[in-house]
């Protein structure tokens, strides 16, 4: 059993079995460029996977934990949750020669950041700088070393890739499966989170990955996707199939602004 190794805003863990459920009845490689933290991917274990990200310092992560998990985990106890450690290593990328590190470390820094930073946030400031401040937890576990092994272990098969979500036209061939989970449309302007990378997710890229679901369906690529119930998502993917489900909000500042809301999972099958 593994799961997923890093906190993600919009994670899929809590809708695995939402997701599970409606997966087509067979196909051959599995896709997922929007991979994030993985629930997905490690739920289902697949044999021949494809995963990509935007995010270079997450894809990072992931080679390190596929190619080199031992040294990794050598490396996570070498970290403290205290205030001064966070600081020291969440300015790193402060320095010119951040660009130097090797990436054994920086993968290192981002799983220490991401289990001790506020609520588990990713985000960057215009300059690609990370920015949320120490999460004063008391006893986080930074290094899970048997479920880093089990990951690792999932990872074996799997081609990964820093790159844009539309990679995926390029490689993805007739009955694979293509799992998409984007940065959500906004439920109100309040609430506008797009900042995993310095460039972020608007609406015009909400249209590009529609296109991009459009042209897998005339490949004859299957695929999923993930979204907020929200008017235009409904609108955007009208002829496809729709199924509402409910999710918990998983990263919310205030208490009382966690609960169960609608989402929607769309399929071209």
């Amino acid at each position: 059993m593994c799961k997923p190794f890093i906190k993600w805003v919009g994670g899929k863990r809590q809708l695995a079995d939402e997701l599970q459920k409606r997966l087509p009845s067979s196909y051959n490689r599995y896709f997922e460029p929007f991979v994030g933290g993985g629930a997905l991917f490690f739920a289902l274990k697949p044999e021949k996977a494809f995963i990509a990200d935007l995010n270079s310092e997450l894809i990072n992560v992931y080679k390190i934990v596929r190619d080199y998990v031992e040294k990794l985990i050598k490396e996570l106890s070498k970290y403290k949750n205290t205030k001064t450690c966070y600081y020291q290593t969440r300015d790193m990328d402060r320095k010119p020669d951040y660009h130097r590190l090797p990436a054994l470390q920086k993968a290192a820094r981002f799983i220490y950041l991401n289990k001790t930073c506020y609520n588990g946030l990713y985000r960057v400031n215009s300059k690609g700088q990370f920015n949320v401040p120490f999460g004063k937890y008391k006893n986080p576990k930074i290094c899970d070393a048997e479920n880093l092994r089990a990951c690792s272990q999932a990872l074996q098969k799997t081609e990964i890739v820093n790159a844009d979500f539309s990679i995926v036209l390029d490689f993805a061939n007739p009955k694979d499966f293509v799992y998409f989970d984007p940065p959500y449309v906004p439920l109100n302007a309040t609430s506008n989170f797009t900042a995993y990378t310095q460039n972020g997710f608007d609406v015009d890229m909400q249209f590009i990955l529609k296109e991009v679901c459009d042209k897998l369906t005339d490949k004859g690529v299957l695929w999923m996707l993930s979204n907020s119930y929200t008017e235009f998502v409904l609108n955007l993917y009208k002829e496809y199939n729709i199924h509402t489900v409910y999710a918990n909000r998983a990263v919310n500042c205030k208490s009382n602004g966690r609960g169960k809301i609608k989402e929607v999972i769309v399929s071209n099958y």
